[in-house]
């Protein structure tokens, strides 16, 4: 039976918005409802509320050896969607990260991916990716250079993954993906066979072009912000306060 998997990369140290007295993802911004009680709202709450709309029925965390908090803070369970940990030994890079939840992902399965230190919307953006492909949701940013722009054609299919291109040619940029379990798998057999191997996700995509995989670009993405700088702390709160009221509805 095919199982809907989102994996949450939380290893990294956060090294950009340091010092503080906990990981990163469970940096307060804004608010939920619990109840009837208003309390605060960790960031990577909010890729979690949208990979369980989205129909996840397991989520992954890849964390470090020393983030037992966040094991703390979201428990086995949310919802019905099981809720469970891989730990990295060494961080380095997203690559190494994603593959770190492989022995959970069967090839039958989707799997659902973001990064947890960031906030965009529309909330619903995973439900915009087609099942059983590989495709990224795109969104338009002032700043692609600081991100992985993603240069598609006119039927969607993405030609580059620009990483961190000091001028990029689109403003476009990836802020989630979805994928067969089986594609994961053919990703993890590439970047074990590259050497030096990939740190970041975008130079593996542009492998896995070039040697004829295919690649769907979705520009549905709406508002994307990094919470991981104070910059972007600062912008993510003046977002949701200027949202209204489904920024605060319980996952």
């Amino acid at each position: 039976m095919s199982r809907i998997w989102g994996i949450v990369p939380a290893a990294g140290l956060g090294t950009r918005i340091q010092p503080l007295a906990f990981s990163k993802e469970l940096l307060p911004v804004g608010t939920r409802m619990d109840a009837d009680r208003e309390r605060p709202r960790a960031v990577g709450e909010y890729l979690v509320e949208r990979m369980i709309r989205a129909g996840a029925t397991h989520i992954c965390f890849v964390v470090s050896p020393g983030k037992a908090d966040i094991m703390q803070y979201f428990g086995g369970q949310l919802e019905q969607t099981a809720i469970c940990y891989a730990v990295q030994q060494n961080p380095s890079g997203l690559c190494d990260a994603l593959f770190t939840a492989l022995p959970f992902i069967s090839p039958e399965d989707e799997v659902l991916i973001g990064l947890p230190d960031t906030i965009w919307f529309p909330a619903d953006g995973f439900q915009y990716l087609p099942p059983h492909r590989f495709s990224f949701l795109l969104f338009p940013v002032r700043s692609p250079q600081l991100f992985d722009a993603v240069r598609c054609d006119d039927s969607g299919s993405v030609l580059e993954v620009e990483v961190k291109k000091p001028k990029p040619r689109s403003h476009w940029v990836w802020g989630a993906f979805r994928m067969p379990g089986r594609t994961l798998l053919m990703l993890h057999e590439l970047w074990s066979r590259r050497i030096p191997r990939d740190e970041y996700f975008g130079t593996l995509v542009n492998a896995y072009i070039a040697q004829g995989g295919f690649v769907t670009g979705v520009k549905r993405g709406e508002v994307y912000v990094d919470v991981g700088t104070l910059h972007g702390y600062r912008e993510a709160v003046r977002i949701l306060r200027e949202t209204d009221l489904p920024l605060i509805d319980a996952a």
